[in-house]
């Protein structure tokens, strides 16, 4: 009796806790407290019905999501942490209605020089979105433009809203894209409109993109990140053991010739008759239930 009592004020403590941190605007992810006051730059929590969805938005309203590079360790920090939690099967990572990113921050790169940016590798640790084993989709909303463009292409799939713009103009700077356009943005629309849109600064809408193949779905602005989340939370629901592995092999697509890309991608499928996971998906196709994946 005194073990269930004391489980009972324990419970109560955890719920009290949790009400008290809510009401100051702080977050519980993970299983540990998330303050406003330790992200500065962004959000981050846990979404979906089964909390398998790691959700980060980008919080810098005043800059239009300008991306900073203690925003950027943020986010690199919370991809951390949601790689490591074994619920979560999928990131969703957004801005705001007015913008997802309206690219990087040029007040903080004005003053830099090239001994500085070089000697330091400025803008490598951006990379960590694009290096993330779990699927990351991005819904933009808005503006992504220069690095916001290139952040976005990071992830593994681009959900747009219908009034999203996305462009690399650093041209008009006196620079040229460092996070990726120049490379993620020829594979993604090809050689021609790639090359038009960063030698020129011009935009493109949502539509635009979507039927380039820059952006795979347009949703209404409302209920893009609604829709995104369903998404992810399918994306959660296989196993994700398979998920990362499948992921992988798509990536190769991009660094192998076919014909190598095509040796990977049989051993990846090869690989996957070593996991528990394979058998039963396909038991349960067989015997007509749901599969149960453990992710091992």
């Amino acid at each position: 009796m005194a073990g269930i009592t004391n489980s009972v004020l324990r419970t109560s403590r955890i719920l009290t806790a949790k009400s008290s941190l809510e009401g100051r605007g702080s977050l519980l992810v993970f299983g540990r407290k998330f303050s406003s006051g330790e992200h500065e730059h962004i959000k981050a929590e846990k979404r979906g019905q089964q909390n398998n969805v790691g959700f980060i938005q980008l919080n810098r309203p005043k800059a239009l999501n300008a991306l900073c590079d203690g925003l950027m360790r943020e986010v690199s920090q919370v991809l951390d942490e949601f790689e490591k939690d074994k619920e979560i099967g999928c990131i969703v990572l957004t801005g705001s209605d007015r913008a997802f990113a309206a690219g990087a921050d040029i007040k903080e790169m004005q003053n830099q020089t090239f001994s500085k940016v070089y000697g330091g590798n400025f803008l490598n640790h951006w990379n960590r979105v694009a290096e993330c084993k779990k699927p990351v989709i991005a819904a933009v909303n808005g503006f992504a433009l220069g690095g916001g463009c290139e952040l976005a292409m990071m992830c593994d799939i681009i959900y747009a809203g219908e009034k999203a713009q996305f462009g690399q103009p650093e041209i008009s700077l006196g620079t040229i894209p460092g996070a990726g356009g120049t490379q993620r943005l020829i594979r993604a629309i090809g050689k021609s409109k790639a090359m038009e849109l960063i030698l020129t600064a011009d935009r493109i809408n949502a539509q635009d993109a979507q039927s380039s193949g820059l952006v795979s779905k347009v949703f209404p602005v409302d209920q893009l990140v609604t829709e995104t989340i369903k998404q992810a939370e399918k994306i959660a629901s296989f196993s994700k053991l398979t998920v990362a592995m499948c992921k992988e092999a798509v990536n190769a697509a991009n660094e192998m010739s076919l014909r190598e890309g095509l040796h990977f991608e049989k051993r990846v499928f090869h690989a996957t008759f070593a996991t528990d996971d394979r058998k039963e998906g396909m038991s349960a196709f067989v015997e007509k239930r749901p599969a149960k994946f453990t992710d091992s």
